[in-house]
């Protein structure tokens, strides 16, 4: 029970302690790979592809919006990948799968 709550915890953590603009970016990634989905069975797939695009769009945000140094910031992203927990990726997966089971839900209720 302490491994669901511990998981439960990082993605409060993950919610409450991104910027709006990680926030939005997060929802538009999820959204998107949910809309385009075309049957629950492919939830994990989009899952992944989703955190694909998360990763690529906050790597352009910083680019961009606060325009650092696009060789260095991919060195230090790709250590930075190298070097996370499996319970913060679980957790952004579990996150991310969520949002897009809720948006394809509702795009097949819709449609």
């Amino acid at each position: 029970m302490s491994a669901v709550m511990d998981i439960w915890n990082t993605i409060v953590h993950i919610v409450t302690s991104a910027d709006t603009i990680t926030l939005v970016l997060m929802l538009v990634a999820a959204a998107v790979a949910g809309f385009l989905m075309q049957e629950m069975g492919s939830i994990l797939s989009a899952t992944v592809i989703a955190l694909v695009a998360f990763g690529l769009l906050t790597y352009l945000r910083a680019i961009l919006l606060q325009h650092a140094d696009a060789s260095a910031l991919a060195t230090s992203d790709w250590h930075s990948f190298l070097g996370l927990q499996m319970q913060l990726v679980l957790s952004y997966a579990i996150a991310f799968g969520v949002v897009i089971a809720i948006v394809h839900t509702i795009r097949n209720m819709v449609m």
